[in-house]
């Protein structure tokens, strides 16, 4: 990354419900000495979220404020060419997201965002991946909740196989705990963008360069009762398989024939059935306009659980991973999956990519492929869990 820049991170968003979190996890966490800002649209909402930190630490008194607006060009320019890394929560990212990553690629910044929206990461791969390699930067979507676990958790199950054999691995994911409003938010655009979504994934793979010798799949699985779970497994339509396919293109060890299937585990049948049902039913309502605008307001940016609720909240994802004839049961677990550790991961690869030692890359990369075994030891350490439950 060329030249020097005034701050090692920048949060772009702060004044936003998730934002705030991912500013208070900093105020809490980050290292003497790092150099970082607030920015965003608003500097009175600025200066407040300011004040909320202040009371956290009250050296942060003094926190510098960055005003930029993704409809002002000159604002997010200078913005990515102050920063070495610049982490962004202002979505739905399709709608409001771009300007910023096109402004990081061109600087060589590295950039960092917490979407689940596949047809934006499409999108900023075919827009911006060539000019972010020219110029250095790390493009790195999808580190919340969408996907870090899911992408760790694939690849931490693949380091517990044997190399240099075909490896299937399956996930399955439980939480408890609210939506966010940008995940609802973003669902609900997925469903009613599926025909541009379908074209900018195809115009991605058209252009994307396969790994040579080997393959690797992202398969959608079916509806099953899990004899290993105890629970019924139902196929998820998130990022999150994406994510781990294309780190399994980027990374050998995930050996010559990798395939993954991504599941909600649940107890009871009833329950598959009605989501079954009900996820039909928004598919169907959000292609109108009207009920698109209303299903959208029922949960806007800004809002989030309080604290107690957060604290009640939990994730656990189990993976199956079976290669080389062993079998291995391993799982990521963690609180709050929307907002508490959706801002911690965040946080902590925003700290991973600006203080760690990382092997070089540049381009549109996953979290895996960006950090790796540097972020899985930080988000260990900050209370995330990674563990074998068995081998067979």
């Amino acid at each position: 990354m060329a030249g020097e820049r005034t701050y090692d991170v920048v949060l772009f968003g702060a004044t936003g419900f998730t934002g705030g979190l991912t500013a208070e996890y900093l105020a809490r966490h980050a290292p003497a000495g790092l150099r970082w800002a607030l920015a965003g649209r608003d500097p009175g909402r600025l200066a407040a979220v300011r004040e909320r930190l202040a009371a956290i630490d009250p050296g942060l008194g003094g926190l510098p404020l960055v005003t930029a607006d993704v409809s002002d060009p000159a604002s997010v320019d200078a913005l990515a060419a102050c920063a070495r890394v610049v982490a962004s929560t202002v979505g739905p990212f399709v709608h409001h997201g771009e300007p910023l990553v096109a402004a990081c690629a061109r600087a060589g910044t590295d950039y960092l965002d917490i979407t689940g929206e596949p047809e934006f990461v499409d999108l900023m791969y075919l827009r911006h991946h060539a000019e972010a390699v020219r110029t250095g930067a790390r493009l790195v979507h999808a580190c919340g909740f969408d996907s870090v676990p899911h992408d760790l958790g694939a690849w931490f199950t693949v380091r517990q196989l044997p190399a240099d054999v075909p490896i299937t691995v399956d996930g399955f994911v439980r939480a408890g705990g609210r939506i966010s409003a940008g995940t609802y938010q973003s669902a609900l655009l997925a469903f009613s963008r599926r025909a541009e979504a379908s074209r900018a994934a195809r115009e991605r793979r058209a252009v994307e360069p396969r790994p040579e010798g080997r393959r690797v799949r992202a398969v959608p699985g079916r509806i099953a009762r899990s004899a290993e779970l105890g629970m019924w497994a139902v196929p998820l339509p998130t990022i999150d398989p994406q994510v781990v396919r294309r780190t399994a293109a980027a990374r050998p060890e995930y050996g010559p024939d990798f395939r993954y299937r991504h599941f909600a585990a649940v107890k009871r049948l009833p329950t598959v059935l009605a989501g079954v049902v009900g996820l039909g039913a928004v598919a169907g309502l959000v292609q109108l306009p009207p009920t698109r605008r209303w299903l959208l307001g029922r949960l806007t940016s800004g809002q989030g659980p309080s604290p107690e609720q957060r604290a009640r909240s939990w994730f656990r994802i189990r993976f199956v991973g079976a290669g080389g004839g062993r079998r291995v049961h391993t799982e990521v677990a963690g609180g709050d999956p929307g907002y508490d550790e959706t801002a911690k991961m965040l946080a902590e690869s925003a700290l991973c990519l600006a203080l760690d030692d990382l092997p070089p890359a540049a381009g549109q990369l996953t979290p895996v492929a960006a950090m790796g075994e540097a972020l899985l030891t930080r988000l260990d350490r900050a209370g995330i869990t990674f563990r074998v439950l068995d081998r067979v």
